[in-house]
C-alpha cells in the first residue's frame, strides 16, 4: 500500500506514465481498492516462464477476484451502490480476460508494481546521487528484462512458423504422395487396351498437371517459409548475443570485479540468484531456439528442396552452438574464492557454481570438480589454449568434489570445505622478487554433458591469485602482493599482470577501503591522514594534498625498498598500524580519541598551545605496530620552561598486559586529551574496574588472576627526568615501564614476592 500511496503524489509525465498503466485489461480502481492486498503477494516468486507455475498464478487469480467480490459486497449507501456494480463488472471482466492465461496477470500485475516503483523512486532521488545510481540501475534491469520479452515473443512467433511450415509440408508430402500414385496409374494404363487407356488417360494426366502445378507452387512456398523462418532465427540468435554479451560481459564481470575488491575490504559483491535467474532465461531461450532450428533442418532433410537453405541452417546451427557454450563456459564461477594469501598445511575451502546448472538438467548426471594450483606461467599456457600436460605447481589434499543440486534454491554447486595445501613447488624467481610475490592461482575443472549427451562441455575457472606462504611472519608481505593485484588488475589481463606504478590519489582509495575493513570501522582515514602517509612515502614535508594528485608510487616504494633510515617498508609500517588498531585500539579510534598519523613535530606544535597535561595518541614512526602518548609539561631542568614528552612506543605485547586506557588512568600527569576533553570524560567507560580498594596518589592497582597488589611507584612526577632520555622519549631499556616489570614480577613464586601484600 505505501507505494500506492507515494504514486498517487506523483505529478506532470511521471503521473501520466502512471495512469497509462491502467485500462480493460487492469482497471485502476482494482489497483486502488486492492492497493494493500496487491502490494503484499509474492509476484516474484512465480516464473513466468515455467509454465508449471501456471497453478500458482490461477490460485492468486482466484484470490483476486474473491477480493473484489468481497470489497463490493460491503458497499453501502448510493454511491456504494454503483461502486458495488462496478467492482462486480471488473471481477468478472478480469475472470473472463485471464482464466485461461493466469500468468498474464502476474505478467501484467508484476509491471505494473515494477513501473509504479521506479516511477516513485525517480521522483524521491531526482537530485540524489544514490537515487541516480539506484535509477540507473532499475533502468538497466528494466531493459534486460524488455529484451528477454522481446526475445520470448520472436521465440514463440518462430514457434508457431515452424508448426505452419510443418503442417504445410506434411500436406505437400502427402500430395506428392498423390503425384506418384497418379503417376503409377498412367504406368499401369500401357498394359490396358487402347480404347481403355484413351477413355482414362486424359483425366489422369489433367489430375497430374493439376497436382504438379500446385506442388511446384507449394515447392517455392515452403522454400520461402524456410528462409524466412532461418532470417527471423538470424534476428533471434543477434539480440541472444547481444543480451548474452549484457548479462556476461557486463553484469557477471562486474560482479567478479566487486568480489575482486571485497577481497581489499570493499563492500561484498551481492548474491547471484539475479544474475542466475538472467544466465537460466538465457539457457532456456537459447535451447528452445536450438531445438526449433533442430527441427527446422529435420523437415529440410525430410523433403529435400534445392535452394540456400542447407547452408542457412548449418550457420545457424553452428551459431547456436557458440552461444550455448559460451554461456556455460561463462558461468562456470567461483563463488567463494579460496584465501588469497594460502598457508601450507592449513585447511581452507572455496566454493565452486555453475549458474545454468539447473535449467540444463546437469544435476541429473551430477558433475566432479577437480582443484589444482598452477602458477602464472601454467594459467597463461592454459589461457593460450597451449599443451600444459596436467601440470601443477603442488599437491592439494581433498581437491575433488561432487556438485551438488539444491532444489530450494535451485543451485548447482560443488563445496570444498577441507582442502589443504601440501606442498608447492616454486618457480625460479625474476629479479628483487620475494616468495611473497609470486602469485598462483587455483585451477577448477569439471566435464558434463547436457541435452541427452548431444553437448560436451569442459569447463574451467581460474581463482583470484593467491601466494602461498608457509610460516606467520610471511603474511603482511604477501597481503601487500594480494592487495596490489586485486586493486589494479586489469579486467582480461594475461595472468597476472598489474602496473609497476600507479597515481597516489588511487593507492589512496585503496589503503582507505583496506584500513576501514580491517579495523571494521566506518571512521576513515582522512585528508590529513593521507597527507601525513604521502609524507611518510615519499620523503616530503608538504602539507598541500594537491602536492600528491600527480604523484606515482612504485610497487618497490610499497613493499621492497625500505623507507630512509629504517628497516621496514610503507606497507609494512601501515599493516603494523592497522595491526595494532584492529586488536587493541578498535574503540578509542572510533571515537576519535586517538589522531594517529602525526608526526613527533606536528604533535609538538600542536601541544605547545595547550595547558600542561594536554596529551595526543600517534603511531610511532620507528617502531612497526607502535602506539605512543605526547604530552606537554614543564622542563624539570629549567624552570618556566615547557616541553613536549614522548613515552616509548606501546605494542601488542604491552597492550596483553594492560590495556591502552588503563595505561593513560595510571598515568596521573595525563589531564586532557588533545584539544580540551578530560581523560576521564574519554576513557573511563574502557577503565577496567578495580577489584580492591582505590590506590593510593603514587600507587598502581595490578590484578594477577585472584592476588591483587599494591606497587608504590618508584618515580614521581618531581623525577621525571629520570625516565626521559635526551630527546624528551622514555627510554625503557634504561629505565623501568612498571607493566613490563610487574609482568615480570608475576612470573616469580607468589609467596616469596607478594608476602604481606596480598589483600
Amino acid at each position: 500500500m505505501a507505494v500506492w500511496i507515494q504514486a498517487q503524489q506523483l505529478q506532470g509525465d511521471a503521473l501520466h506514465q502512471m495512469q497509462s498503466l491502467y485500462g480493460q485489461h487492469f482497471p485502476i480502481e482494482v489497483r486502488h481498492y486492492l492497493s494493500q492486498w496487491i502490494e503484499s503477494q509474492l509476484w516474484d516468486a512465480i516464473d513466468l516462464e515455467n509454465p508449471q507455475e501456471e497453478f500458482k498464478a490461477k490460485r492468486l487469480l482466484d484470490s483476486l477476484i474473491q477480493e473484489l467480490q468481497n470489497k463490493a459486497e460491503h458497499q453501502v449507501g448510493e454511491d456504494g451502490f454503483l461502486l458495488k456494480i462496478k467492482l462486480g463488472h471488473y471481477a468478472n471482466q478480469l475472470k473472463s480476460t485471464y482464466d485461461r492465461c493466469p500468468l498474464e496477470l502476474v505478467r501484467c500485475i508484476k509491471h505494473i508494481l515494477y513501473t509504479e516503483q521506479r516511477l516513485v523512486r525517480e521522483a524521491t532521488n531526482s537530485n540524489s546521487p544514490v537515487g541516480g545510481m539506484m535509477d540507473s540501475m532499475s533502468q538497466k534491469y528494466q531493459q534486460i528484462n524488455q529484451a528477454f520479452e522481446e526475445l520470448r515473443l520472436l521465440t514463440q512467433d518462430t514457434e508457431n512458423d515452424l508448426r505452419k511450415l510443418q503442417h504445410n509440408q506434411e500436406y505437400f508430402i502427402i500430395q506428392y504422395q498423390e503425384s506418384m500414385r497418379i503417376q503409377a496409374q498412367l504406368a499401369s494404363l500401357a498394359t490396358l487396351p487402347p480404347a481403355d487407356r484413351q477413355l482414362r488417360e486424359p483425366a489422369l494426366l489433367s489430375k497430374k498437371n493439376t497436382v504438379e502445378a500446385w506442388l511446384t507452387r507449394e515447392a517455392n512456398t515452403l522454400q520461402k517459409y524456410r528462409l524466412d523462418l532461418a532470417e527471423k532465427h538470424q534476428k533471434t540468435l543477434q539480440l541472444l548475443r547481444k543480451q548474452q554479451t549484457i548479462i556476461l560481459d557486463d553484469e557477471l564481470i562486474q560482479w567478479k570485479r566487486r568480489q575482486q575488491l571485497a577481497g581489499n575490504g570493499g563492500p561484498p559483491e551481492g548474491g547471484l540468484d539475479i544474475l542466475q535467474s538472467w544466465c537460466e532465461k538465457l539457457a532456456e531461450t537459447i535451447w528452445q531456439n536450438r531445438q526449433q532450428i533442430r527441427r527446422a533442418e529435420h523437415l529440410r532433410q525430410q523433403l529435400p528442396i534445392p535452394g540456400p537453405i542447407e547452408e542457412l541452417l548449418n550457420e545457424l546451427n553452428s551459431t547456436i552452438t557458440d552461444i550455448i557454450s559460451t554461456l556455460v563456459t561463462s558461468t562456470f564461477i567461483i563463488e567463494k574464492q579460496p584465501p588469497q594469501v594460502l598457508k601450507t598445511q592449513t585447511k581452507f575451502a572455496a566454493t565452486v557454481r555453475l549458474l545454468v546448472g539447473g535449467k540444463l538438467n546437469v544435476h541429473m548426471n551430477p558433475p566432479q570438480v577437480k582443484a589444482t594450483i598452477i602458477s602464472e606461467q601454467q594459467a597463461k599456457a592454459l589461457l593460450k589454449n597451449e599443451n600444459t600436460r596436467n601440470d601443477s605447481s603442488g599437491e592439494i589434499l581433498n581437491n575433488n568434489c561432487v556438485m551438488e543440486y539444491h532444489q530450494t534454491t535451485g543451485t548447482l554447486s560443488a563445496h570444498f570445505r577441507n582442502m589443504s595445501l601440501k606442498r608447492i613447488k616454486r618457480s625460479d624467481r625474476r629479479g628483487a622478487e620475494s616468495v611473497t610475490e609470486e602469485k598462483f592461482t587455483i585451477l577448477f575443472e569439471s566435464q558434463f554433458s547436457v541435452g541427452s549427451n548431444e553437448l560436451v562441455f569442459q569447463v574451467k575457472t581460474l581463482s583470484l591469485p593467491v601466494v602461498v606462504i608457509v610460516h606467520g611472519s610471511q603474511d603482511n608481505n604477501a597481503t601487500a602482493t594480494v592487495l596490489w593485484d586485486n586493486a589494479f588488475a586489469e579486467p582480461g589481463r594475461v595472468p597476472f599482470l598489474v602496473p609497476d606504478k600507479v597515481l597516489w590519489p588511487q593507492l589512496c582509495e585503496v589503503i582507505n577501503m583496506k584500513y576501514k575493513a580491517e579495523v571494521q570501522s566506518n571512521r576513515g582515514l582522512s585528508e590529513e591522514n593521507l597527507v601525513f602517509l604521502a609524507q611518510k612515502a615519499f620523503s616530503s614535508s608538504s602539507n598541500n594534498p594537491d602536492d600528491y594528485r600527480s604523484m606515482t608510487m612504485t610497487w618497490s616504494q610499497f613493499n621492497r625498498e625500505s623507507l630512509p633510515g629504517r628497516n621496514f617498508t610503507f606497507w609494512q609500517w601501515f599493516d603494523g598500524v592497522m595491526e595494532l588498531t584492529k586488536k587493541h585500539l578498535k574503540p578509542h579510534w572510533n571515537d576519535g580519541a586517538i589522531l594517529g598519523f602525526v608526526n613527533k613535530q606536528q604533535a609538538q606544535d600542536m601541544l605547545m598551545s595547550k595547558p600542561n597535561g594536554t596529551f595526543l595518541l600517534r603511531f610511532s614512526d620507528s617502531e612497526i605496530g607502535g602506539i605512543t602518548i605526547a604530552w606537554v609539561a614543564e622542563n624539570p631542568n629549567k624552570a618556566g620552561e615547557r616541553m613536549v614528552w614522548n613515552l616509548m612506543p606501546y605494542t601488542t605485547k604491552d597492550f596483553t598486559i594492560r590495556s591502552l586506557a588503563d595505561r593513560i588512568s595510571d598515568l596521573n600527569h595525563l589531564l586532557f586529551l588533545y584539544p580540551d576533553r578530560p581523560k576521564d570524560e574519554v576513557f573511563s567507560k574502557y577503565y577496567t574496574p578495580p577489584l580492591c580498594k582505590r590506590p593510593s596518589e603514587h600507587t598502581v592497582t595490578f590484578k594477577f588472576e585472584s592476588h591483587s597488589c599494591e606497587w608504590p611507584l618508584s618515580i614521581s612526577c618531581g623525577r621525571a627526568d629520570s625516565m626521559l632520555d635526551a630527546d624528551g622519549d622514555f627510554d625503557l631499556d634504561d629505565t623501568m615501564d612498571v607493566a613490563r616489570h610487574v609482568e615480570e614480577l608475576l612470573r616469580r613464586p607468589v609467596e616469596s614476592q607478594w608476602s604481606g601484600q596480598q589483600s
